[in-house]
């Protein structure tokens, strides 16, 4: 099973990062461990004072494929759900900064945290997904699936024609604008609409 990770996918959040817009999908990977497993707490990592949350609309496929043609891409989509992707932002920024490879940033152990998955058949238009995170009961993050500069169907055509897709392989799609910091008692719930997928405590 592979976590595939899509950067730079909405607009504003490149533009808060002060990236460039990028003219294909930019793709990352992170290995299996880095899922949290039911019910295990999640502890703030020792390697890094700045820890920040990305909240993202997840993919999970249902079926084997390579170079797929983007007309039937969504026939590879089992369900939608929600993900954090973690990063040690300022891991990642001495990274950049010494141009050097950044998973030690984004690809440790539990930096993958998933909420529930819904079926893509509940979902009356994919190109129509709210989704928000909450911290301490505030939002702090809202996103729409219509906003991403590449939609499901590219990411899955994109990445397809580099690695074959498995059953069970998961694609995070990126994450809007809103990213920041968390602390030791802090408390993120992840929505889509209005149906609470996600709730994870910092330990």
């Amino acid at each position: 099973m592979k976590i595939i990770c899509i950067g730079r996918n909405y607009k504003a959040h490149v533009e808060e990062l002060h990236n460039r817009l990028p003219e294909n999908p930019i793709f990352f990977m992170k290995p299996e461990t880095s899922l949290l497993p039911r019910h295990h707490p999640f502890y703030f990592p020792e390697f890094t004072k700045e820890l920040h949350y990305e909240c993202e609309l997840v993919l999970k496929i249902c079926r084997l494929g390579k170079h797929i043609d983007e007309r039937f891409a969504l026939g590879y989509v089992e369900s939608i759900g929600i993900g954090i992707d973690f990063t040690a932002r300022d891991l990642q920024r001495k990274c950049k900064e010494e141009g050097l490879p950044w998973e030690i940033a984004k690809a440790w152990d539990f930096s993958a945290p998933l909420g529930a998955f819904i079926r893509k058949e509940e979902f009356e238009d994919l190109k129509n997904i709210s989704f928000s995170l909450q911290k301490n009961g505030e939002t702090i993050q809202q996103g729409n699936s219509r906003d991403m500069i590449f939609s499901f169907s590219q990411i899955i055509t994109y990445v397809s024609k580099f690695i074959t897709l498995k059953q069970g392989d998961i694609i995070f799609t990126g994450t809007p604008e809103g990213v920041g910091p968390v602390k030791s008692g802090d408390l993120l719930e992840g929505y889509i609409f209005d149906q609470k997928c996600l709730k994870l405590k910092i330990m």
